[in-house]
């Protein structure tokens, strides 16, 4: 499939919704249940969304589109967000930044700048339109481990219909 930047925005505007629907007003033992230990809880999550939207997807869409030389990235710190927020404190701030996000990746990016290349810390050369897609099913897989976080928290609750139920079974 070919990307289409106007199918990503409609996708990424979406995202704050779908979090703040699925977890606003839900209690601690949702929100801060984890897996394993080295797992984000789905609070964590959302943090974690927000440092991509405070250090990672604009910032690294602007090196890509910038006039400088060194089109070097800069590491992603994938837990460098603010654990002592509420989730009700971050799905606002979320919200907030991806809205400002989306109106900064309309105005400054076109069809042609796609092809335009970074250097990614781990991968090398990408193009920006390899950046954008991954923004996109970055976004998708965040809140595919959200919705399994909060079914692994039943898996022994429900019984034998656990052989039903794909998602605790992967």
């Amino acid at each position: 499939m070919v990307y289409d930047l106007e199918e990503a925005i409609e996708l990424l505007s979406r995202t704050p919704k779908v979090l703040r629907e699925l977890m606003e007003g839900l209690n601690k033992n949702w929100l801060n249940f984890k897996k394993h230990d080295a797992a984000f809880s789905p609070s964590d999550v959302v943090g974690h969304l927000i440092a991509g939207e405070q250090t990672d997807w604009i910032l690294r869409m602007k090196i890509f589109l910038g006039k400088k030389e060194s089109k070097k990235f800069p590491p992603f710190n994938r837990e460098g967000f603010d654990k002592a927020l509420g989730i009700d404190e971050r799905l606002d701030q979320f919200e907030t930044l991806r809205k400002k996000n989306i109106e900064i990746l309309k105005e400054s990016v076109i069809d042609n700048d796609l092809i335009k290349t970074g250097i990614h810390p781990e991968f090398g050369e990408v193009t920006l339109q390899q950046h954008l897609a991954t923004w996109v099913v970055h976004d998708l897989t965040h809140l595919f481990q959200i919705i399994e976080s909060l079914a692994i928290r039943y898996k022994e609750a429900v019984g034998p219909w656990i052989q039903y139920l794909r998602i605790l079974n992967v």
